[in-house]
């Protein structure tokens, strides 16, 4: 009896090594992926191929199925700093992305930055685009997060930030610095309330009118993949470190 539970533990913990050296595995071939499909710019300048993004979304499933996170709802993982790396055709990430790249070209406006920060149930969505490399902007979209259960969230919109652009005076392109000059003195004789409108950003309530629903298929301490009630994955890499893993509090979940 006593070799028989001896063998069991042995071939349990061969088996617990083979499965997570076939996740690392599976997530290490995502990442790669990624990169091999030309990373975030090609995705959202539509430069990425049909066979990239089957062969992308196929290894997304591959690591799914590998989950090692049984409650991502309520996970300490859940919090942090994390960047796009993926999204589909139908995601509010790509639209965002996509909207800039369509409207302007390379030389004239970029997006460096496309990130999430999600704390304690609340979540700011934060886009960064540079005018003429010299002009920097960003849009914030805050959301509220509900847990619906162990993998169900509800996302409820609470208001946009738009931020007053920082300019860099010196990378300025000649041709542009008389306009420059004549806006900023044409801001400087705005009223008070107006200039410091223009000075902090101007912000548009949206009082939860809006929501989206998602679950969360995969978290672990390096990569978020979510998918909306369509379907279409986001996958999602932590910017900051991970928080120690914790024991999950057992959550009553809302209907």
């Amino acid at each position: 009896m006593v070799r028989a539970m001896v063998q069991q533990a042995v071939q349990g913990s061969s088996a617990a090594y083979a499965k997570e050296m076939e996740r690392l595995s599976a997530k290490e071939s995502l990442l790669l992926a990624f990169k091999d499909a030309g990373g975030f710019e090609a995705l959202v300048t539509g430069k990425t191929t049909d066979m990239q993004r089957i062969d992308v979304n196929e290894r997304i499933v591959s690591l799914e199925r590998l989950n090692p996170t049984p409650r991502p709802t309520t996970s300490p993982y859940l919090d942090g700093r994390w960047n796009f790396e993926w999204f589909g055709s139908g995601s509010s990430g790509f639209f965002a992305a996509r909207f800039v790249f369509e409207r302007f070209p390379p030389a004239l406006a970029s997006l460096s930055k496309l990130g999430v920060v999600i704390k304690d149930g609340y979540v700011n969505i934060e886009a960064n685009v540079k005018f003429f490399n010299s002009i920097e902007s960003k849009a914030i979209l805050s959301t509220k997060l509900s847990v619906e259960g162990p993998l169900r969230m509800k996302e409820e919109y609470i208001e946009g930030i738009i931020k007053s652009p920082k300019i860099n005076e010196e990378t300025i392109p000649p041709q542009l610095r008389g306009t420059f000059d004549q806006a900023a003195s044409t801001i400087q004789q705005l009223p008070d309330p107006i200039r410091d409108a223009v000075a902090t950003g101007f912000k548009v309530p949206l009082g939860g009118t809006f929501y989206r629903l998602f679950m969360i298929s995969y978290l672990d301490d390096e990569i978020l993949i979510t998918r909306d009630t369509a379907g279409v994955p986001e996958v999602l890499t932590r910017l900051d470190p991970a928080p120690s893993p914790l024991i999950e509090p057992v959550t009553d979940y809302e209907s």
